[in-house]
């Protein structure tokens, strides 16, 4: 699959007249697009409803978008639903799914009215102390254990992971939650993460459907909805074909019937939790060359670093790189683009073929609108970027300013870092 920029250097020469480099940019026609094919995927569903991973993308005017096709969030901590709830986002359009959990955060999703989807068979008699009540709709979430395999292919290993409980403990979880009057019941599950095949959820969808069959016959439990969560991803690399969302949709479709449909539980709704399929392919980081070195390798050094942008440095991910302008020409120059961390794992690509770049040219980075400026910290003392979100009418929007200094410095109560430096900022 050739990958496209969606923003062309005349643009961003545009653009970077009022914001400078490095920026992530969104592109709102991508992302209402692919909202729309998910929401036509599962419409067979009446009860569907997608919780967008807040983690992926924590910005308010994304999500505002996505609201309007009908996503609530899934929210892992007290700011995530702080986030939503200023987004008008309330109620059972919120899943809280955290892990070791503070008693703060139950709180106040209970007060939001959010649906909990407890990690643990502990977290029941916690969430019990800490609210002098359990909620009448409740989830669980379930780790089988092991290793996830489709065919021969093994995809993640669930065994390893921290989360949920173990197939015995949903059972035992489901009859104490029961007996101490909850009354509608969810299942949860991620088992493989940023799968590029059709057939991951369909293949999850079977084992949860298969395990809300067994749970409601053998508990008594009403099951009210099965949360397939995320694990649908992107195609980072040029070689890689996109997940078919509908086709998919379709998958779970059959498997809803053949296992639930027959079993008389036709009115269980199917939720999904994706972030990285959401966002992933509708952001980029915009970055300019400024340096380029010339020793035991040949260097490209950008104006953007790790804290932009870690999953390469973190991960050994791979991001697809366009130089804005030079797209026609051929990529016969091998370079590891870097950035200006004291850390050699700074870098964006490694050994990468690219036209040959001048100081100066403007980078894509693809596939940053998920897990991208999110996972930004500020090692080195460098600031987080400004977010900017391209609108389907071409116009360009602020939608999160770019860090100062002032904000760097700001926890540092009755310590006037400005005093000597800049006398102009104390006073």
């Amino acid at each position: 699959m050739e990958k496209k920029a969606f923003v062309t250097r005349e643009l961003v020469e545009e653009i970077t007249k009022t914001y400078p480099t490095p920026f992530h940019i969104y592109d709102e026609r991508g992302i209402r697009e692919n909202a729309e094919a998910l929401r036509e995927a599962f419409s067979w569903n009446p009860g569907y409803k997608e919780f967008f991973a807040v983690k992926a993308t924590p910005n308010p005017f994304l999500i505002r978008i996505l609201k309007e096709y009908g996503c609530g969030c899934d929210c892992s901590s007290y700011t995530e639903l702080m986030l939503s709830n200023a987004v008008g986002i309330k109620g059972e359009d919120i899943m809280f799914s955290s892990n070791d959990t503070p008693a703060e955060e139950f709180l106040l999703a209970a007060e939001l009215g959010a649906i909990i989807n407890l990690d643990d068979i502990t977290h029941i008699d916690f969430l019990e102390k800490t609210l002098g009540y359990l909620p009448k709709t409740l989830s669980c979430r379930f780790n089988p254990g092991g290793y996830f395999s489709m065919g021969t292919d093994i995809m993640d290993n669930p065994g390893d992971a921290k989360y949920g409980f173990t197939r015995e403990q949903m059972f035992e979880g489901f009859r104490i939650l029961k007996a101490k009057g909850v009354e509608h019941f969810g299942i949860h599950a991620f088992l493989a993460s940023n799968t590029v095949t059709n057939e991951y959820y369909p293949v999850l969808a079977r084992q949860l459907f298969e395990l809300a069959v067994e749970l409601q016959r053998q508990t008594g439990a009403h099951i009210s909805f099965v949360n397939l969560s995320g694990g649908i991803g992107i195609p980072y690399t040029p070689d890689q074909e996109p997940n078919d969302i509908r086709l998919i949709g379709e998958k779970v479709r059959e498997a809803y019937e053949e296992i639930l449909g027959s079993a008389g539980m036709g009115d269980v709704a199917v939720y999904t939790e994706l972030g990285r399929f959401m966002m992933g392919p509708y952001g980029h980081l915009v970055t300019k060359v400024i340096h380029q070195k010339h020793t035991h390798k040949e260097y490209l050094g950008v104006d953007a670093c790790a804290v932009n942008l870690m999953r390469p440095a973190m991960y050994g991910a791979y991001h697809h790189i366009t130089v804005l302008g030079r797209e026609g020409e051929a990529c016969d120059h091998k370079y590891d683009v870097t950035g200006s961390l004291c850390e050699n794992n700074d870098k964006f690509a490694i050994d990468r073929m690219l036209p040959e770049v001048k100081t100066g040219d403007y980078m894509v980075i693809h596939d940053t609108g998920a897990h991208g400026f999110s996972m930004g910290y500020n090692y080195n003392g460098k600031l987080r970027s400004a977010e900017l979100l391209l609108h389907e009418d071409g116009s360009v929007e602020l939608i999160r300013r770019a860090e100062t200094p002032e904000d760097y410095f700001a926890t540092f109560d009755g310590f006037d870092i400005y005093k000597k430096l800049l006398p102009e900022k104390s006073g």
